[in-house]
Order: C-alpha cells, then structure tokens, then sequence
C-alpha cells in the first residue's frame, strides 16, 4: 500500500497528527482548558450537557483554594475556570474567560464586588454574579444586589449548597441564604432609598470594623474573627480598639448591644 493509499484510510492520522492532551490548543488559557461541554456565557455546554463554567473573585488566596477544593468534589456539575484577587484583574479574566458564575466577594481592597459588577456590566458581558462573602450586613445585600448581582450566601455555606446555589443562579433563579432574602425584600418594597443608613455612629466605622463587630457580637472569640476574616489576632484586636474608641463604648457586653440595636447581628 503507498502512503497516498494510506492516507485515505486513514484521515485521523494526517499532517496534524493523532489528537493527544494537546488537542485543547492554543485557545485554553489557565483552567479554562476544560473543554467546550463546561456552560459559559456562549451558552455552550448549556442545561444538563456539561458543568457550569465558574470565576472566583476574593482577595484572599487561601480562601480561594478553600473553595476551589470543595467544589472540585462536584466538578461533573462545576468547574472552576479561573479566579481572581483584585478588581482589575477579575475584570480582564471574567472578559476573557467568559465563564456563565462568578462567585464575588464583597469587600476587597480595590473596591470591591460593586465595583467589579459596574465594570463588568460596562464590558457587556452577559455573565451571572452570585456574592459568596462573610458579611452577611443588610447594606452590604443590597449594595450588590442592586449592582446586579443574582444571589447572596455567606461563607459558612457547604461546598455542596455552593454548587446548588451556583446552577440555580445560572439557570435564572435567585438565591440567599435564608435570613438575607428579608432584606432585599424590605429595601425593594420600601423604595429605592431603603437601604441607606443614616446612622452617624455607624457610618463612622470601616467595613472590616463593622465585620469584626458583627462576628464580636455574636460571641466569637479573637482568633475565631481572625480565622473566619483572614486576618491576624493582633489585627482584629487593633479593630476592637477603634470600634470601642469610636462608640465610646467600654466593654464587649456594650458593643454587642450597640450591634443588635443596629441590626448588625
């Protein structure tokens, strides 16, 4: 048999070569190599043919790979396309990667979830937010939700209701975790001005302050706050000090009551 003979019998084994791991191509870029089944703004892959393409967004690379460890044992429903730990960078990879949920945190140095849907949605790209964050404050909700982000579940969620939460998002319901979704009821049907606060106390502490608070007030110890923000024992002890500086408060006791009476609870 001569080699044009063989060709013809042969087509999958042409100039190109027979397909191995490198059949992905120049296209795949990071963990988005994950094949055109995985649902992504295209729509490919959409309803039950393929897992629903996802984009981390947290500043805190530990907690990223916390999740992307928890989703990885779902990974036939979701797969972690790419993450990201700043807005700019979010922005660039949710544009190029295209995924069809970005998981958002809310409070990042740079401006946070907000500031990574406007620009987002100034790039018109169609894609599903769904804020995954440890506050779980009624200014911080609405905030994002009328951003446009689709759903809010706090941290303490379960890797199995995050991958729940993530195709409910992507197949056009809403979610919360259930004592949120009061709040985004109370600001819609009270008006557009609901969610302001007009607290000066309040107003005059720092979003990390006020996460502090909440988790202070709720009876978690330092280094709880610490392990559950990402930050140091020294740290959150330095944020104590401001708050109770601040509201002129003396004791733990005091402070907790203060948050409740706020709702910060």
């Amino acid at each position: 048999m001569d080699e044009r003979e063989d060709e013809r019998r042969n087509p999958a084994e042409g100039a190109a070569g027979p397909m191995g791991d490198s059949a992905v191509g120049d296209s795949a870029v990071g963990d988005s190599a994950v094949g055109d089944d995985v649902m992504g703004e295209s729509g490919a892959g959409s309803g039950e043919q393929g897992p629903v393409g996802v984009y981390l967004v947290d500043d805190h690379a530990l907690f990223r790979a916390g999740v992307r460890a928890e989703l990885a044992a779902f990974e036939d429903r979701v797969r972690v396309l790419g993450e990201a730990g700043s807005v700019a960078e979010a922005v660039a990879g949710i544009e190029h990667l295209r995924p069809a949920v970005v998981l958002l945190d809310v409070h990042m140095p740079d401006g946070g979830g907000a500031e990574v849907l406007r620009r987002v949605r100034e790039r018109g790209v169609g894609v599903v937010f769904l804020a995954l964050s440890v506050s779980d404050a009624a200014e911080d909700v609405i905030t994002v939700i009328r951003g446009g982000a689709r759903g809010y579940v706090t941290k303490t969620i379960s890797g199995r209701e995050l991958a729940d939460a993530v195709h409910r998002v992507a197949a056009g319901d809403a979610v919360f975790s259930p004592r949120l979704a009061g709040f985004v009821l109370d600001a819609f049907s009270q008006g557009s001005n609901s969610a302001e606060v007009s607290d000066p106390e309040l107003d005059q502490l720092t979003r990390r302050e006020r996460d502090v608070l909440r988790l202070l007030a709720r009876g978690y110890s330092y280094r709880e706050i610490g392990s559950e923000l990402f930050i140091s024992v020294k740290t959150v002890e330095t944020h104590v000090s401001s708050v109770l500086r601040k509201t002129q408060l003396s004791n733990r006791y005091e402070l907790s009551k203060w948050a409740s009476d706020r709702r910060l609870v």
